[in-house]
Formats: structure tokens, sequence, C-alpha cells
């Protein structure tokens, strides 16, 4: 029988990236630039939402969510690989690694979740109209808030509790940061169980936020056809096409990231650079393509801007 040896040791190394010499300094002011960038405007957008009182409206309740969730995505991965490359460490403390990955993942699920809560908004708005102050109250936003956190939270927790069964025999996280995948590496036992949830609460995941993206849409989509009022139309335009940009980005940087995983002629620093990008692209760009599409929250920088300048 062979001898199988656990390591109890809270301690991890990450897989380092490639670094040429004389190239991490220059990563690392770049990589700190976009950090800085992104969470200035989702601080921004957040402050925008708070202090004005003309975007205190079920809408931009539920997008307060989306800079909020952006913030967890990109704070909880890019300040520490930043860290790694200018110091050279490349160590985690395992319960570290175990919330870095749990928060990842949280901001995975969660951008889902409050695209397709904010679609389900836009279609009681458009379609709705004349209902629409009576369904969307205070008390349902609140409930549906509650329940898009609450649903990521626990669907999340579940996937992890698994793990805690599961004895460690390795110390080497074959990535630039902690994912429940990579955690899983690093243990011993049978991941059936741990693949199989996995796949279930991305199903899950996807089916709920796509589903009710889907619904909302198509029928916002009868209803501009349907309509003729050109005002009605315009409101659709403007509201529904920075929700859909910002899912078409999830996804299409989510398939890239799997397909990396799957050709094997893909380098390993170049699977870890798209595994980065879910994490860092949207969270730079969603602020931004809010303030393009939405006439309320551009309208509202400026006037801000406006009022500074001339103090």
């Amino acid at each position: 029988m062979e001898n199988q040896s656990f390591d109890f040791s809270s301690e991890l190394t990450l897989d380092p990236f490639v670094i040429p010499p004389g190239g991490k300094y220059p990563i690392f002011f770049l990589g700190i630039s976009v950090c800085i960038f992104g969470i200035s405007c989702n601080l921004t957008l957040l402050a925008l939402i708070i202090l004005n009182r003309n975007l205190h409206k079920p809408m931009y309740f539920i997008l307060f969510s989306l800079p909020l969730n952006d913030l967890i995505g990109l704070s909880a991965m890019l300040p520490k690989v930043l860290s790694d490359i200018v110091t050279e460490t490349h160590k985690i403390d395992y319960h570290l690694c175990v919330l870095q990955a749990f928060l990842l993942h949280m901001y995975g699920g969660g951008i889902l979740f409050i695209l397709a809560a904010m679609s389900f908004d836009r279609y009681v708005a458009i379609c709705m109209p004349l209902r629409y102050s009576s369904v969307m109250t205070p008390r349902f936003i609140s409930c549906i808030i509650v329940l898009v956190w609450g649903l990521d939270f626990v669907l999340i927790v579940s996937l992890f509790s698994l793990q805690a069964r599961l004895p460690r025999c390795k110390h080497v996280v074959m990535n630039v940061f902690c994912d429940n995948p990579s955690l899983l590496k690093l243990t011993c036992g049978n991941t059936t169980v741990n693949n199989i949830m996995g796949l279930f609460n991305t199903a899950v995941i996807q089916v709920v936020s796509v589903s009710i993206q889907a619904y909302s849409y198509v029928k916002i989509l009868i209803a501009c056809v349907v309509t003729r009022k050109s005002e009605t139309k315009a409101k659709a335009v403007n509201t529904c096409v920075a929700q859909l940009v910002i899912l078409f980005m999830f996804e299409v940087v989510a398939t890239f990231t799997i397909l990396s995983h799957r050709f094997k002629n893909v380098s390993v620093d170049m699977q870890k650079i798209m595994g980065m990008l879910i994490f860092t692209v949207p969270p730079l760009l969603n602020p931004i393509v809010y303030g393009l599409y939405t006439n309320e929250i551009r309208s509202t920088l400026l006037r801000v801007l406006k009022n500074r300048v001339s103090m």
C-alpha cells in the first residue's frame, strides 16, 4: 500500500508569471494604474447614486449592487497579484486563499444575478409603465436585492463547504490567484461531488440569469415594436443597451477564459491572463458603459463636475 502524505501547512505557494528581466516594474505600474482607475470609477458611480436624490429610484437602487460587486472582484484579486509581482514572494495563507477564491466566485455569480434583476426592472418600467410604482415598491426592491446576494451567497457557500471534507496533500496553487478549481487540485480525495456541485452551481446561475434576461428583453423588444411612441422606444434603447453590453462583455471574456484551458497550445501564462480578465475587464468597463448609455447618470456626473469647477 502506498503511503500518502498530507500537508497541514497553512502557507501555500502561487505559481508566478514568467516575467522577463526589467519587466516587473512596468507591469506593476500598469497594473496599479488599472486598479486605481477601476476602483475610482466604481466608487464614483456609488457616490453619485448615494448623494444625488434624482438617482434615488428603483433602477439605481438595484444598479448600486453592480459597482459594489465590481469592487469585490477587482480588489480581491488584482492587488495581491501585483504585490507578488513586485515583491516576488508568491506566498499566501491557506485561509486567505480560500477567502480570495470565495470572493471571486461571489463576484462571478453576483454580476449575472444583478444583471437579471436589472433587466426585470426595465421590463416592468417599459412594458407596465402605469403599474411600475405599485410593483417596484421599496419593500419589493429590498427583497430583490436580498434575493440576489442571498442566492449567490448560498450557492458559493455550498460549493466551498464541500472542500472542508477533503485532505490537502499539495501546497502549490497552479495559478496567480486562488479559485475553486485551483484549491481542488491541492486535495488528495475524490473530488467528483465537488465537480458535480460546481457544474450544478454554474448551471443554476446561468439558467436563472439568462432566462430572466431573455424573457425581459424579448418582452421589451415586442413592446418597442408595438408601441408608436418614439419616446418609449428611446427610453428602452437607452436603459437596456448598457445592460446588454455588460452581459456581452462578461460572457465573451468568460468564454475565452474557459476555451484557453481547453486548448493545449495555449501557454500557461496566457491562461492566467485570461483568468484575470474576468475580474478586471468588467469592473473597468461597467461604470464607463453606464456613464455613456444612461442619460441620468451622465447628466448628473456632468452637473457635479460643472459645480466643482465653478466653485
